[in-house]
């Protein structure tokens, strides 16, 4: 057991934690069993924002990375829960297979996606990552391992989906992959003049596979809220390349300075009017579309030493245009712009106790860190709250306890369950604590 400095994908907060390493659900399981009181995370590929894999010792799951089982008829897939998301595009891409639902990175883990309950491009019609999953393997906190699905401790399920590995470690789990004919998507971004032609188009287009759309969070005025909204299809003919690992690297952390308020509008500016025309069309590869920041590696240095927070919140449909424009205009008021500023469209929520996703609008920003951004984020907050929203656990670091307990009703149910498997006393992460869980 070696002690290690680690962070979330933000790099903030930093903890110095024992970092334990499994190579097997045998080994798992012992150490659980184990008496003595314990308190402990799983952690997989590190990619959620803040704090929620980390803890006074950390368990990594990446060496419990194997194939078990494929159904080369059906695309049912049984994996360990450190295979990451990457290695199964590298081998099933060129079997004509693929993800049935991916977000924004490759680089993370099954049990991450579970326990995160990843959405992507496609909620809209097709839900979250854990809709797709049949069953997984679940160690509970005295050592045994049980099998969750939605018949069998479906309690227990619907808690673990979502539940930021607060009811267990993750040991494998078996879900469906979905048949592709190419590695090719075929794209169609429409330029917006602001929020709510943006939300028209995304009505219009609602049977698209795919749908995000980049805004330009420093417009104002009748340009609030402009967007280029990208529309993907999957290909029926072409080839089945895998991606190349990108080669581009930030090496160090870069100076806080460089991201301000005129760079970031002037990048807004030159990306919105990159297209020149209301309507493109092109093929692009799955990686850049589904992918496009995993091609520079460790972009998060870009924010500098004190790390960066991604806001990133829901909004119910019916308030979905005066509560994102509200919010909007709120940020254009504060000057604090964001690169990275992506809409996408919900569809209806599961039944997963702590889900994110609400049928509705979800906006996710990046805020580098400094002395007044927890206080401007808060009064974000209390807007998310009068308009019936939440915040995804996934990119939280800084979100109080009341405001998590006002907008996840199921919390009680989560925490009776957590109390019934004895999970409170073995399975705690920075954010569970933070968060009165």
């Amino acid at each position: 057991m070696n002690k290690h400095t680690l962070s979330g994908w933000g790099q903030y907060p930093k903890i110095e934690t024992a970092l334990l390493n499994v190579h097997s659900q045998r080994k798992v399981a012992e150490m659980l069993s184990e008496p003595g009181e314990k308190s402990l995370i799983a952690r997989g590929m590190g990619r959620s924002y803040g704090d929620s894999a980390l803890a006074e010792q950390t368990l990594s799951t990446l060496h419990l990375n194997h194939l078990i089982e494929f159904n080369a008829q059906t695309g049912d897939i049984r994996c360990a829960a450190g295979v990451t998301l990457a290695e199964l595009l590298e081998i099933f891409v060129p079997r004509g297979w693929f993800l049935p639902v991916t977000p924004g990175t490759k680089f993370v883990t099954i049990g991450g996606a579970i326990a995160s309950d990843v959405h992507g491009k496609n909620h809209h019609l097709h839900g979250c990552f854990s809709d797709h999953v049949s069953e997984f393997k679940l160690a509970l906190a005295n050592g045994d391992i049980v099998t969750c699905s939605r018949t069998e401790n479906a309690a227990l399920f619907h808690a673990t989906c979502g539940g930021m590995g607060l009811t267990g470690i993750i040991l494998n789990a078996t879900f469906r992959l979905i048949p592709i004919e190419s590695a090719l998507i075929a794209e169609s971004s429409y330029k917006t003049a602001n929020l709510a032609e943006t939300l028209e188009r995304f009505e219009e287009f609602e049977q698209a596979t795919y749908s995000v759309a980049w805004i330009d969070c420093l417009s104002s005025g009748k340009s609030l809220g402009r967007s280029l909204l990208m529309l993907g299809e999957h290909i029926s003919e072409g080839n089945l390349q895998t991606h190349r690992s990108g080669k581009l690297k930030v090496p160090f952390n870069m100076p806080s300075q460089l991201l301000n308020r005129y760079s970031v509008q002037a990048f807004n500016t030159l990306y919105y009017h990159k297209q020149t025309r209301t309507h493109a069309q092109r093929e692009v590869h799955y990686d850049p579309y589904f992918y496009p920041l995993d091609g520079l590696h460790d972009w998060n240095r870009l924010y500098g030493k004190n790390g960066f927070t991604q806001y990133q919140f829901v909004i119910p449909k019916a308030a979905g245009l005066e509560g994102m424009q509200t919010i909007l205009q709120r940020i254009v008021a504060s000057k604090r712009g964001s690169f990275l500023a992506v809409l996408k469209a919900f569809g209806k929520a599961n039944d997963n106790l702590l889900s994110f996703p609400m049928q509705g609008y979800t906006l996710a920003l990046d805020f580098k860190i400094d002395t007044s951004l927890f206080a401007f984020l808060e009064e974000l907050d209390h807007i998310v709250l009068d308009f019936g929203g939440r915040l995804y656990l996934t990119k939280d670091a800084r979100m109080s306890e009341t405001t998590f307990k006002q907008s996840y009703p199921n919390w009680e149910a989560f925490a009776e369950l957590r109390a019934q498997t004895g999970a409170d006393r073995c399975f705690h992460s920075l954010q569970s604590l933070r968060l009165g869980l």
